[in-house]
């Protein structure tokens, strides 16, 4: 823990404290480059000690790595305490702590769908409910959930995944009407493709049942599983981590009144989403709900 005469110097610092989970690679790192580019103090909420390393060397005095698990609610209380009494406060809150399951319903495990909703869900969760009392007491602040075109539809075999966020915009959007007298924003930040290892080596695979092979062959060109993934970042033409964490720190800096409660980011996630909320709205069986028929 910070020591007394640390928070009181931390407290008159005005530049802002964002703590980002899951901030070791990928889109969580991405966001705390910007953030420590754009002048902002960082707390990183990481599973493996040193993975700032670089980032903390660069930017001396604004970075702290915080060991923890999200999936675990005392490790996130303890973490987000952390960070604010490091630096006497916080101001944005990213929660960004998840990775996809590939499996059919039939498929996956009692233990594969609890450590998805754990980690994806309940992370969020976790960490929203500790970050909560520090951002009221600082009379205001933001709340980010990184979420994807994927909460708005479905696919095959990202079933749990799509559960996953799903659960997130929802407690999300109750959440944006409930704080918002405190002077606390929510983002839903819906993403679409971003090269990062999410599709690489973080994708977990459930054992595969031979009923689904024709499934997979038609969604993937293949049955197997795992199908072989590049380490590290993803080898696709998607577009670079760091256009999401500018598009998002582009956001923040909007007034919170004129902010939407979701914001889509990446070159594709828009013709995602139409087409996602298209397929919402055929799935009803209701001539009340045929666009704009019922508007007329």
């Amino acid at each position: 823990m910070a020591s007394h005469e640390q928070r009181s110097g931390a407290e008159a610092d005005p530049r802002p404290v964002w703590l980002i989970t899951g901030a070791g690679r990928g889109l969580g790192r991405a966001f705390a480059t910007e953030a420590l580019e754009q002048g902002a103090r960082v707390v990183g909420l990481i599973r493996t000690a040193g993975a700032l390393g670089d980032l903390a060397t660069a930017h001396p005095g604004r970075l702290l790595e915080v060991i923890a698990d999200v999936r675990d609610q005392g490790d996130v209380q303890a973490a987000v305490m952390e960070a604010a009494e490091a630096f006497g406060r916080l101001d944005v809150v990213v929660n960004n702590a998840g990775y996809g399951l590939v499996g059919a319903i039939e498929e996956v495990s009692e233990a594969e769908i609890r450590a998805q909703l754990e980690t994806n869900l309940l992370g969020a969760i976790w960490t929203t409910q500790a970050a909560l009392p520090h951002l009221r007491a600082n009379g205001g602040g933001d709340i980010v959930q990184i979420s994807t075109v994927g909460a708005i539809g479905s696919m095959p075999t990202f079933g749990i995944y799509n559960a996953s966020k799903w659960g997130l915009e929802g407690f999300s959007e109750a959440l944006a009407a409930e704080v918002r007298p405190f002077g606390i924003g929510v983002t839903i930040a819906e993403l679409g493709g971003f090269a990062t290892d999410w599709s690489g080596a973080s994708l977990q695979f459930a054992t595969g049942e031979p009923q689904y092979d024709e499934l997979r062959v038609a969604l993937f060109g293949t049955a197997q599983v795992p199908w072989p993934v590049p380490d590290g970042e993803s080898a696709s033409a998607d577009a670079p981590p760091a256009g999401a964490a500018a598009a998002l720190w582009a956001h923040l800096a909007r007034p919170r009144e004129q902010r939407p409660l979701r914001v889509l980011i990446g070159d594709d996630a828009p013709t995602q989403a139409a087409a996602a909320l298209e397929a919402r709205r055929d799935s009803y069986d209701d001539p009340r709900l045929a666009w704009p028929a019922a508007r007329s």
